[in-house]
């Protein structure tokens, strides 16, 4: 598999990087023996990791897997959202030192590791100064706890925000940013991905087939009985509206139209933005993965992507100028 540089971290990661959140939880024991194997066969050396998945098990679970060959991978992990039951008090989530304290040492203990290789907060933390927040995460980046850092579902002025901090501070920045994208959720194409472009950020996208709207089941009025749209709330209230449906129906049209699995090009299409540094893929089992897993064996021309975006709302300009766009 080929690889790419992460940002301006000088570490060299795969070209697609794995997603644990079904790891014991969604995928059992041996389906996560299985994918863990798959994703090493194909070459894949980064893994992304959070606490809250499956409450916690699934980085134990990576942990146990990985153990023989911690060296070789590069493993992130996160935190900010609360880990088990939601009602773990007002300081089981966020982004302050307390938390992110423990939150860290817990995630180090259920890895068996001693550093995680990069580490994001997760979500915005409106309640806590995000000076507190960065000068935390440079304690514990000079601990050696963790080696760099990054957000997760931020949005850019947060992004940018932090940036300025963190040179104010003299501390290090976030290095990796990891926001949704895909065919359906193009938000990161107004303000996320020019940041990144601009000041050399990394960019991890998630989500790249939506959820598995983008999987080829979602068409003709078909609903899977299996998935994140069908038991994830959360899931059902982002791709609700009507015209999401028509765009995966067509996409996966489109898809097997060429004689791809629409998986395989959902990954693609996300990979080929040439500011995605890679995208996050993830499975709830082997069978569902090696689509994904087959993503970088198409060829995303650049007139073969544009089609393909066809197919979808393109966002609106940062500043809603789409003269300006337009005649650039």
């Amino acid at each position: 598999m080929k690889t790419k540089m992460l940002g301006r971290t000088g570490i060299s990661v795969s070209a697609l990087c794995a997603g644990t959140l079904a790891f014991g939880g969604d995928a059992d024991a041996a389906e996560s023996v299985a994918m863990y194997g798959a994703c090493r066969d194909a070459g894949i050396n980064y893994f992304d990791c959070a606490d809250t998945y499956a409450g916690g098990r699934a980085e134990t679970v990576f942990g146990n897997l990985m153990a023989h060959e911690r060296d070789e991978l590069i493993i992130t992990s996160k935190c900010g959202f609360p880990v088990g039951s939601k009602d773990s008090g007002d300081n089981g989530a966020g982004a302050s030192r307390q938390y992110i304290t423990r939150a860290v040492e817990a995630s180090l203990a259920r890895l068996g590791t001693d550093r995680l290789d990069i580490f994001l907060m997760h979500q915005w933390d409106s309640a806590t100064p995000l000076e507190e927040t960065l000068r935390c995460l440079e304690d514990l980046r000079r601990a050696g706890k963790v080696l760099h850092l990054g957000a997760s579902n931020y949005a850019a002025w947060q992004v940018a925000k932090g940036l300025g901090i963190s040179e104010r501070l003299g501390a290090a920045r976030f290095e990796v940013l990891q926001p949704m994208y895909n065919l359906i959720k193009r938000q990161a194409e107004s303000e996320i991905f020019p940041l990144a472009n601009h000041e050399q950020l990394a960019v991890t996208a998630y989500s790249p087939t939506a959820g598995g709207l983008l999987s080829g089941d979602y068409r003709d009025g078909k609903r899977p009985e299996r998935g994140r749209l069908v038991v994830n709330r959360e899931y059902a209230k982002r791709y609700g509206e009507d015209w999401v449906f028509d765009c995966a129906a067509q996409f996966a049209d489109f898809a097997e139209a060429r004689g791809h699995h629409p998986v395989s090009l959902a990954v693609a299409w996300v990979a080929a933005h040439p500011d995605v540094t890679c995208p996050i893929i993830g499975a709830l089992n082997l069978a569902q993965l090696k689509p994904s897993l087959q993503a970088l064996d198409i060829e995303m021309t650049a007139e073969l992507r544009a089609e393909i975006s066809r197919l979808s709302r393109q966002p609106a300009p940062a500043n809603d100028r789409s003269e300006a766009e337009n005649s650039a």
